[in-house]
């Protein structure tokens, strides 16, 4: 599998783990946030939505969206159903675009510039990657100290 494919299947993996965090998270917890913590599981949700929707989902492909971050951090009204059917959306999205994308725009530089510098589209994504996997982590751990859970056992989604 080249490595285009093996991040598509990774963005939907992890995006599968985030729904059933999402799932696992009870609605009276889910905007509930902690002393020394400033997001919620929901609003990291939100930010991992806007961001992959941004800049996958519209820079690369071409997908209509208009990106409210301060939204994404301040929202605390969404009803976990709908936060669950528009991350259900993203992760249904997100491979597809990826596994679409030619050598060529792996290989050229990102539309925008993001953190100050231009990189390579592959960078870019590989950073995306890295960024949902840090909120997941996140989530999970904030889902488990809110309701005295325990690690949820994901889906089997082979790579």
């Amino acid at each position: 599998m080249d490595l285009v494919n093996e991040l598509a299947a990774l963005f939907r993996r992890d995006l599968t783990r985030l729904l059933q965090e999402l799932e696992a998270t009870p609605a009276e917890h889910l905007w509930a946030t902690l002393p020394g913590t400033g997001n919620s599981v929901g609003n990291l949700a939100l930010h991992l939505e806007g961001n992959l929707r941004e800049f996958i989902g519209r820079q690369l492909g071409n997908v209509p969206y208009h990106r409210e971050r301060p939204l994404e951090f301040s929202s605390r009204d969404v009803p976990k159903e709908e936060l669950i059917r528009r991350l259900g959306e993203v992760e249904s999205l997100i491979p597809g675009i990826l596994g679409q994308l030619g050598v060529e725009v792996w290989e050229s530089v990102y539309p925008s510039i993001i953190w100050g510098v231009p990189l390579s589209t592959q960078q870019t994504v590989l950073s995306l990657y890295a960024h949902l996997n840090y909120h997941l982590g996140q989530v999970d751990y904030l889902r488990r100290i809110l309701t005295g859970g325990k690690a949820i056992e994901f889906a089997n989604l082979a790579v």
